[in-house]
């Protein structure tokens, strides 16, 4: 081989899968699975989403039924200004209500999602530091207690 046909050191690439090759040559595949903080955020977040989504739902259609039965009567039975701003302000009040619910419900999902990744992920680091402290705090016990029994044998002795 020619020496300009071979590549200068600042031009060779290394590519992912000559990294990834295990022992004989053979490339090895890690498993890539859902790990138990998604199974629970989707365990949590799929009921309490559908229950906030489906009250905003409800009271969108309760808002535009009340809407439909009202406005008839009101332009009926009043002058129309007093029926108009009544009407408008029930549909903006329905309209609130319905968005906030819906976003309500979309935050919480969100915020359980968010707590579900803060608390997996710090449980095994927790535990282990709880460990340490329970080894070193039976150790100073068990220091403790021999010199209250050396201190006790020399006081009777």
């Amino acid at each position: 081989m020619a020496e300009r046909d071979r590549p200068l050191p600042h031009q060779i690439e290394i590519h992912p899968q000559d990294r990834a090759m295990g022992r004989g040559g053979v490339i090895t595949q890690q498993q890539q699975g859902p790990s138990v903080g998604k199974i629970l955020v989707v365990l949590f977040s799929l009921p309490l989403g559908g229950i906030l989504l489906a009250l905003a739902g409800l009271t969108l259609t309760g808002s535009l039924i009340g809407l439909a039965v009202a406005t008839p009567l009101f332009i009926i039975c009043s002058p129309v200004l007093v029926p108009a701003a009544i009407t408008i302000g029930i549909a903006a009040t329905g309209f609130v209500t319905s968005q906030s619910f819906g976003v309500t419900g979309l935050s919480a999902l969100g915020c359980l999602m968010s707590q579900i990744r803060q608390i997996t992920g710090r449980i095994p680091e927790q535990l282990d530091q709880a460990k340490r402290r329970m080894q070193e705090m039976a150790g100073y016990m068990g220091q403790k207690t021999k010199e209250t029994t050396q201190e006790i044998q020399k006081k009777a002795g």
